[in-house]
This record gives structure tokens, C-alpha cells and sequence, in this order.
């Protein structure tokens, strides 16, 4: 079972912990507080900004961040018995083995409503509270006109030449598209046919660069050094606001998802839990969210309150989510994360 802490993705290097303090209400003054531990960086920053201090504010709750997400502390944490983080952002492979393992308090549903998830992003233990897109993004200086719309012409470097981009982690969605523009149909891709993955990825493997987090991801893409890569809807979009040369093409992109999850034992389970279910239930704060990200809400409603000239950059807007390849399986993900990685490290190092 994995436990592995995941690359830093997100941003976020080293552990920081910063307090937002709320004003006004009862709670905090009684010493009532509650720590979100998210992947970092700017993302972590809007999650909370638009989420979680509006209601720590009116609910009078003194809000502590830490980051980045760590597997390995937040295990020893339980294991000794000393949980000092609250709400923790996690990827689902994850937190489906924690929860088996006891390392998560299981979700009230008396208090946290999941009727208005998609039930395959929740489990017993998480709920989701992004979702976000596996890309086929692209440099628009070096591919003015057409580009690839499909993983099939992303593996075409005869068609569209140069280097392309790639996650160095096995759950980023390099596998899924391997298989995909092998001529696997979408339907079938579970359980993953590894060897034919690895053999489609032997034809273009001289033509992959491999990035460990988002700025490198971006660097790739818009230097022009990978003028294709495999992306994070939300990292391209951001580089789009700054004046970079990038899109996204959602054509068969890789739905994904992040959740968040209470670490069991954490002394303000109950308060986590309370905030979890008014996050559900939070339209505008999710709202907000996605017009800082372009990561989708997790309540579809809440796509009605998304900005007019954000909503086109998001991977469920009604244009995108008919052009969806998968939604990741990360069931499958839990049960073969280590044999997979294994294999993956090996064949990065021939």
C-alpha cells in the first residue's frame, strides 16, 4: 500500500506553516482553531482564501496552514498520537489505503451531505474538492494552426516534431495516454495493459522530457524546449494569464481529482468535519475558487456561478467534459501504485 508523500506538483518546498487568524465570533477566543494542509504554493493560497477564511470568519475560527501534504508525517502523526493536522488535501489513491489502514477519520454523512458529489469521488474516509484536467497543452508560437487534439497525434512526432512533456510519477496520467493513442478505447483502458503502455512509450522515448513539478512543467512549455506537454489544466491556464505562449487542448483529456480528508485523532475532528459540510454546500466559495485556478468545482451548481471568461478553461464546462477521455482510476491506482513506480523507475534509468 502506497504512503509515499507525492512530488511537489503543486508548488510549495520545505514545510511552512502560516496562521490566518479570523476576526469577530466566540469560537476563536475559546481557542477553537482549525489547520488545512494543502500542496502549497499559489493554489493552496486561493483554496483557502476562497473556502475556508470566509467561513472561519464568520464562524469565528482561527485558521493554521501548513504545507506541503506529506504521507509520511501525517502517518507518524497518527501513529504517535499527536495529530496537529486538521483538513488535509490528498490524491485518492491515498486516502483509499489510509482509510483502510485507520489513518482517517471515516466521513459523518449526518453532517457532511455527498449527495450532490459524484459518488466514484468519494470513499469512505475523503471527499473531493477540485477536479482538474490531464492536458495535451501546447506552445502556440511553435503551433500556430493545428496541434494535436488527440494522444494518438501527441505521440505523432512526424506530424507535430519536438520534445514532448511528461510527469515523472506514475499516476500522472502517462500510462492513460500511452494506451490511448495506442488505439486502447477509453472503456477498456482499466485494468491498465502495462507492458503495451510501456511499449508505445518505448516508440517516443527519445523525443520525452521529463518535469517534477508545475514551473518546470510550464518552463518546458513555454521555452519551447517540450512545445507539447502533458499538463495540468490549471498550471497552463495560470501561464496564460502571465503572457505566456500556451493553451490547453481538451480533447481527450485525463479527468483527476484531489480530496481532502481528517487525519484520525485530530482533537477538532468534529470542528473539520462541520467545515466539510458547509464546503459541499459552498457554491460561491467554490466559484471562486475556480476563477483563480480553472480547477473545477466538485457541486456542479456551482459551475453557474463561474465567470463567464474562466468557465471555457475548465475541464467540466459543458464543452470539455463532452470531449473527456477518462475520469483516472485511482481504485486501480491504489492496489498497483508500487509495482507500476518500480517498473517506471526502471525504465527511466535504461
Amino acid at each position: 500500500m502506497r504512503l509515499s508523500p507525492r512530488p511537489l506538483a503543486m508548488a510549495a518546498v520545505g514545510l511552512l506553516a502560516v496562521t490566518v487568524t479570523a476576526c469577530g465570533g466566540s469560537s476563536a477566543e475559546d481557542g477553537e482553531s482549525l489547520t488545512v494542509v494543502m500542496w502549497g504554493g499559489s493554489a493552496q493560497s486561493a483554496h483557502v482564501d476562497s473556502y475556508v477564511a470566509p467561513w472561519a470568519e464568520e464562524n469565528g475560527v482561527e485558521v493554521l496552514q501548513d504545507q506541503p501534504t506529506d504521507y509520511a508525517k501525517l502517518r507518524a502523526q497518527v501513529e504517535s498520537g499527536k495529530v496537529s493536522w486538521g483538513v488535509v488535501e490528498a490524491e485518492p489513491n491515498f486516502t483509499v489505503t489510509a482509510c483502510e489502514d485507520g489513518l482517517l477519520e471515516k466521513i459523518d454523512t449526518s453532517v457532511v451531505d455527498t449527495s450532490a458529489l459524484d459518488p466514484q469521488f468519494v470513499n469512505d474516509c475523503a471527499i473531493p474538492n477540485l477536479q482538474y484536467a490531464f492536458t495535451i497543452s501546447y506552445n502556440t508560437d511553435v503551433f500556430p494552426d493545428a496541434h494535436p487534439t488527440t494522444w494518438a497525434e501527441f505521440f505523432d512526432t512526424e506530424e507535430f516534431p519536438g520534445k514532448r512533456g511528461f510527469w515523472r510519477y506514475a499516476t500522472g496520467g502517462i500510462f492513460e495516454a500511452a494506451l490511448l493513442a495506442d488505439g486502447v478505447a477509453a472503456e477498456d483502458l482499466y485494468p491498465l495493459d502495462i507492458d503495451r503502455a510501456f511499449a508505445k512509450l518505448d516508440t517516443i522515448k527519445d523525443d520525452i522530457v521529463f518535469y517534477d513539478t508545475g514551473d518546470q512543467q510550464v518552463q518546458l512549455l513555454a521555452s519551447g524546449e517540450a512545445p507539447l506537454v502533458q499538463a495540468w489544466n490549471g498550471r497552463v491556464f495560470d501561464a496564460v494569464k502571465q503572457g505566456q505562449p500556451v493553451a490547453n487542448e481538451f480533447g481527450e483529456h485525463l479527468l483527476s481529482y484531489d480530496q481532502i480528508a481528517i487525519p484520525k485523532g485530530y482533537p477538532n475532528a468534529d470542528l473539520a468535519m462541520e467545515w466539510m459540510g458547509h464546503f459541499v454546500e459552498d457554491l460561491e466559495g467554490q466559484a471562486a475558487d475556480a476563477d483563480a485556478t480553472a480547477y473545477s468545482p466538485v457541486n456542479p451548481a456551482a459551475l453557474d456561478l463561474v465567470a463567464d471568461d474562466v468557465l471555457p478553461q475548465l475541464p467540466t464546462a459543458p464543452e470539455n467534459d463532452d470531449s473527456r477521455a477518462i475520469v483516472i482510476d485511482y481504485t486501480y491506482w491504489a492496489e498497483n501504485y508500487d509495482a507500476v513506480s518500480e517498473r517506471f523507475n526502471e525504465w527511466l534509468a535504461k
